[in-house]
C-alpha cells in the first residue's frame, strides 16, 4: 500500500487534477478495465458471463477491477435478493459516456495493430495510408478473443 503523503502520491493527485488525459487514463488504465467496459456496452452481464467473455482474466483481478470501476462510478453492481443471490453489472451514464472514446481507441488499435513500427511517422500521413475503419454497429462490436486490453 502506498503512503498517501509520499511525493509520488502527491504528484499523482496533482497531475490527475490538472490533466484530463491523466484523469481519464487513471479511470480506465490497466489491462482489463477497457475490456470490461467494452463488454458492458451491450448491456447488463452477470459475473460469470463477464468472466467467460474475457479470456485470461483471473477471478481475483476481475473482482478488483469491478470494484475500482464501481468506486469510480463507471459501472453499477445490482444485487437481486434471491436464493441463490444474483449479481449483475451494468454501465452507469458516466460509463456509457465513454463509448465513443473506447470505440476510437479500438479503431486506432485495429488500424495500427499490425503496422510496421519501424517505419517513420511521416509515412502514415501519405495519401496511400489506410483510413480508419468505420465505426461498427453495437451488436457487431465484439472484440477478437486475442484482445488483451
Amino acid at each position: 500500500m502506498r503512503k498517501e503523503n509520499s511525493t509520488n502520491a502527491i504528484n499523482e493527485r496533482k497531475l490527475r487534477g490538472d490533466c484530463g488525459t491523466a484523469y481519464t487514463l487513471q479511470l480506465i488504465g490497466g489491462r482489463w478495465k477497457p475490456t470490461i467496459l467494452w463488454r458492458l456496452l451491450d448491456g447488463k452481464l452477470r459475473y460469470n458471463e463477464l468472466k467467460k467473455s474475457i479470456s485470461g482474466i483471473s477471478e481475483r483481478v476481475l473482482v478488483l477491477q469491478l470494484r475500482e470501476l464501481e468506486k469510480d462510478n463507471l459501472i453499477k453492481r445490482i444485487i437481486y435478493p434471491e436464493v441463490p443471490p444474483r449479481v449483475e453489472y451494468e454501465l452507469t451514464p458516466l460509463g456509457f459516456s465513454m463509448e465513443a472514446l473506447l470505440q476510437h481507441i479500438a479503431d486506432w488499435g485495429y488500424t495500427h495493430m499490425h503496422a510496421d513500427t519501424s517505419a517513420p511517422a511521416e509515412t502514415a500521413a501519405t495519401p496511400d495510408a489506410p483510413s480508419l475503419p468505420p465505426a461498427r454497429e453495437r451488436k457487431t462490436r465484439r472484440l477478437a478473443p486475442a484482445y488483451k486490453g
